[in-house]
């Protein structure tokens, strides 16, 4: 099998545009704030509200929840 250099470049891409994804949370998704509002046991308004005041950063959204 011959590999060549985009391919790689684009796998890497991919695994790292994953780990970005998964450090952020979208405010729209549904499943997104259900997931984080379980985690935190804050409601699903609260978890909106956090994104929308510390922008969809997870660690900040999960940091101003504790709060």
């Amino acid at each position: 099998m011959v590999c060549y250099q985009s391919d790689r470049r684009s796998r890497w891409r991919q695994r790292s545009g994953r780990k970005q994804d998964r450090a952020r949370v979208a405010g729209g998704q549904n499943y997104e704030v259900g997931y984080e509002s379980k985690k935190t046991g804050r409601s699903a308004s609260a978890v909106k509200k956090a994104v929308k005041k510390v922008g969809n950063s997870r660690k900040r959204v999960e940091k101003r929840l504790a709060r």
